[in-house]
């Protein structure tokens, strides 16, 4: 993986797609070999590295604004430094506002938008997301594809993603491994040869993205079949 990519990860349910995610933030040892950050091997969890999980994780007691602020508040970050990081990520992401509403006001892809900006408000190197839009109806996450993009573009974190849905992977990713069954082994690594920026509509109907889905679901559906 190099730095500044988007590395997404495909394979069957149970292959160890979340495994490795939890193995490089360091919430998980390796059982053998070893897993490296900058060349040093992770023992506990690394810093610089944010972690968005399938779930929504904000806490149903803080606004968005103060849900999103919260890994500022643990840093000790000066209030007034916090309170524009806060504005700033709350623009990009088009929840303006809503920055006094609580989660249960709000729509599960907001939810899902709060969960990312706290992580990304922190300016993390590396983003580790395990399918965190999975639990989304389609409208929703192509519309939550399109910010992600967005918000990537204007930071380049190495981001790793885990996904079971090989269209959202095309549509985000610069290479995709996929992963065979259980035992999960690394099958094929592919790099995605669509140009950026995406549109994340137009981009499905063209002819390019579907011969990029066309050869990794001939790769992918050997491991269903």
């Amino acid at each position: 993986m190099f730095d500044q990519e988007f590395v997404a990860i495909v394979g069957p349910s149970g292959c160890g797609k979340s495994t490795i995610l939890n193995m490089i933030g360091g919430l998980v040892a390796p059982s053998a070999g070893a897993i490296e950050l900058d060349g040093r091997p992770v023992a506990g969890t690394p810093p610089g590295v944010g972690y968005v999980f399938q779930k929504d994780t904000v806490f149903p007691w803080r606004t968005v604004a103060r849900n999103i602020g919260l890994g500022l508040e643990y840093r000790g970050v000066a209030e007034a430094e916090r309170e524009r990081r806060v504005r700033e990520a709350v623009r990009l992401a088009g929840l303006e506002g809503f920055e006094e509403a609580f989660p249960a006001t709000l729509s599960g892809g907001m939810r899902q938008r709060v969960a990312l900006l706290r992580t990304l408000v922190v300016d993390p190197e590396i983003l580790l997301m395990d399918e965190p839009f999975g639990a989304l109806d389609t409208h929703t996450k192509i519309g939550l594809h399109a910010e992600l993009l967005n918000l990537w573009e204007a930071r380049h974190q190495t981001v790793v993603f885990v996904t079971h849905d090989l269209s959202e992977a095309i549509t985000l990713a610069d290479r995709i491994v996929v992963m065979t069954r259980r035992p999960g082994r690394v099958k094929l690594v592919h790099a995605v040869g669509l140009p950026r920026p995406r549109d994340v509509i137009k981009l499905r109907e063209s002819e390019a993205y579907g011969r990029e889905y066309g050869q990794l679901w001939h790769v992918l559906g050997e491991e269903f079949a």
